[in-house]
């Protein structure tokens, strides 16, 4: 308990130290255009929680990224393990993935907005963004099982299917979650920031841009704050998920 309260006040101070410092600079610089206070975000926040629009916005772009996000975990997890099994399909995929890693956000919007829809643009680009890190994450979960462990289970000639759940199934879900916590903050800012680009009816992006196009700088950091707030309850989610999913398999 002890030590679980002091993590969380070493979340907090600091959290609780940026604002006092966020409001000062917003009354010494008093320009509502420039920057607001955190006071005038969360009242901004309230405001648009109670209108159909918000929600309408949230839903849309979170059912292309959520499906993004979805493809690229089930696809990487294929690629993943099929990395660690074969040299030469590693070899093949390895390009592609860095490929992936290295081009800029704004140029693969760009080129697939000459192939596909704007109002399906942040499940390609939030796929692209995620599937690198899921792969990786699923070959390094993969490549680093225990080999006395396999031997072991050479020894006594474990099936394949038991092999793969006790063995490789929990070192993957130990490199899941780390790299769900990257993915996602990937999969959100650049979902988001494709939408911005492409600006679709209906989407957080369209609302980001409506921001700025007309100086609601109180929009903007409340819409950012949503984000956040959206990124960080999906990677609780879907890590409580996969613990679930693991003790269930542990009792099986």
């Amino acid at each position: 308990m002890k030590s679980t309260t002091s993590s969380k006040l070493r979340f907090i101070i600091p959290v609780i130290i940026y604002l006092i410092i966020w409001e000062a600079l917003a009354l010494y610089i008093d320009s509502r255009v420039l920057l607001v206070s955190p006071v005038s975000v969360v009242i901004r926040l309230f405001e648009m929680v109670r209108t159909s629009s918000f929600w309408l916005s949230i839903l849309f772009s979170l059912q292309r990224i959520f499906l993004g996000l979805i493809l690229a975990i089930a696809i990487s997890l294929v690629t993943g393990l099929l990395s660690a099994r074969n040299r030469i399909f590693r070899d093949m995929i390895e390009p592609a993935v860095m490929i992936m890693k290295a081009t800029p956000v704004a140029s693969i919007v760009i080129l697939v907005l000459i192939w596909i829809s704007s109002r399906n643009l942040s499940v390609v680009i939030s796929f692209m963004m995620v599937f690198p890190v899921m792969h990786t994450s699923f070959y390094e979960g993969m490549v680093n099982v225990d080999r006395r462990l396999l031997e072991m289970a050479n020894v006594y000639s474990v099936r394949p299917y038991k092999r793969f759940r006790y063995l490789y199934l929990p070192q993957m879900a130990s490199y899941f979650e780390s790299g769900i916590t990257i993915a996602l903050g990937l999969c959100f800012k650049s979902g988001i920031a494709a939408e911005v680009i492409a600006v679709p009816d209906g989407s957080i992006g369209e609302r980001l841009y409506e921001a700025k196009l007309y100086l609601a700088t109180a929009d903007l950091f409340a819409w950012t704050l949503t984000i956040i707030i959206l990124a960080k309850v999906f990677e609780k989610f879907l890590l409580f998920i996969v613990e679930r999913m693991l003790r269930r398999m542990e009792v099986m």
